[in-house]
């Protein structure tokens, strides 16, 4: 009878403790869920925050602009000059210019040394390409060139027979450079340097080296842009 009741008591004693350990899990578990969203808030805040600069800058400018128009009003030669000015602001903005800055220099190689096979020469395909922008782009690149093609926002890498294209031209063959501007071209380099892109091109057999440029020289985008969904609306 003792044994009886001596485990019977163990058993509500291990019970308990079960219970209070459960407990305590889902006590953690709220409070890690919690914790996550308050973080993904304060980002979400952030992101407003910034978006917000950016507008007020945009606003900024175009304030700016329209005293600039105003004042130039009654002179024929200085309108002409505004526009001008805006035109070549638009055309940068549109990468339809060629530009100069501070950034890195991605070269690509390749690893498989086979003349045979011509390997030596094949070019990555687009996932990588897409892999590796996006990659820089949320490093903070500014302006970005693949070669000789200036990347804009209607870019797109493809595969046609094999080959891959960009903005409808085929990639040149390795090595290959990709030249990308930034407000903050260290900070790029570094975290390149331990980015996944690096695997990812290892693991297709490609050799990826980051330096930091000076002066770095990106072409303007060379075709005429495809302007969908907009029309031209004229006055009365």
């Amino acid at each position: 009878m003792k044994r009886v009741w001596v485990f019977t008591i163990v058993a509500c004693i291990i019970g308990f403790m079960i219970s209070v350990q459960y407990q305590s899990l889902q006590v953690e578990e709220m409070t890690v869920r919690d914790t996550r969203d308050v973080r993904e808030l304060r980002e979400l805040l952030k992101q407003s925050q910034e978006n917000r600069i950016q507008l007020m800058e945009e606003i900024d400018k175009l304030k700016l602009l329209v005293m600039e128009y105003e004042t130039t009003l009654n002179n024929r030669e200085d309108v002409v000059v505004v526009l001008e000015n805006q035109i070549e602001e638009l055309k940068a903005t549109a990468s339809l210019s060629e530009i100069t800055g501070n950034g890195v220099v991605i070269r690509i190689e390749s690893l498989i040394q086979d003349d045979f096979l011509d390997e030596e020469k094949r070019t990555p395909p687009p996932e990588l390409f897409r892999f590796l922008l996006n990659e820089v782009k949320s490093f903070g690149a500014k302006e970005i060139a693949v070669g000789s093609e200036r990347i804009i926002t209607t870019s797109a890498f493809r595969e046609v027979n094999g080959i891959t294209q960009l903005n409808y031209k085929r990639i040149p063959p390795l090595p290959l450079e990709v030249k990308v501007i930034s407000d903050n071209p260290e900070r790029l380099h570094n975290e390149l340097l331990v980015s996944s892109s690096i695997e990812e091109f290892e693991a297709f057999g490609y050799l990826i080296t980051i330096t930091l440029e000076e002066n770095l020289s990106l072409p303007a985008f060379e075709q005429t842009p495809r302007v969908r969904y907009m029309e031209e609306v004229k006055g009365e």
